[in-house]
């Protein structure tokens, strides 16, 4: 059996206070780190991902197209580059988007949020991924509005904040 991952605990400024496993962290619902990548294809779609039946938090939900958390010592950058090659087997410059700080909404995780344009072909890890579909953003947002519960929390916050502040900013990718 794989060693336990180590996480950095932060503070509500996001300071590293500790470091805890990650049974410890998700029990005790310590504030730690994670990272968020919307990969989107040509067509301005949305890759959805459905999270695997094995996993600890909101198993089968859908969420966003890669996810994790950051390891003790690792940054955002880093993280984000790893969680979207083990996820889903794509590599490219990932674009800053926005962070949202740790909440019970965002699952206790001070969250980074990036940004992939690729056509690319994603290849799931079966481990981490029951399905992925690529969908027009205005489907998902109907999804949302009406099956919310079939989405992992944190995506849920991160695609309403998605919504409604990158959409009038970025109507390219949004249409």
């Amino acid at each position: 059996m794989p060693a336990e991952e180590i996480f950095d605990v932060c503070d509500e400024h996001d300071r590293v206070i500790a470091t805890a496993p990650r049974s410890e962290v998700h029990a005790r619902r310590l504030l730690h780190r994670a990272v968020h990548i919307f990969v989107f294809n040509s067509r301005g779609e949305l890759l959805l991902h459905r999270r695997s039946a094995s996993k600890d938090e909101s198993p089968l939900k859908l969420t966003s197209s890669a996810s994790g958390h950051l390891g003790a010592g690792e940054d955002y950058a880093a993280a984000a580059g790893r969680e979207l090659e083990e996820e889903l087997g794509l590599q490219g410059p990932l674009e800053y988007v926005t962070k949202l700080p740790a909440s019970p909404d965002t699952c206790y995780e001070h969250t980074v949020l990036y940004r992939l344009m690729t056509d690319d072909v994603p290849t799931p890890n079966a481990e981490e991924i029951a399905s992925i579909e690529f969908v027009p953003l205005a489907e998902v947002r109907r999804r949302l509005s009406r099956q919310s519960d079939d989405f992992s929390p944190p995506f849920r916050m991160l695609l309403e904040w998605y919504l409604t502040q990158v959409q009038t900013k970025d109507r390219g990718v949004m249409e």
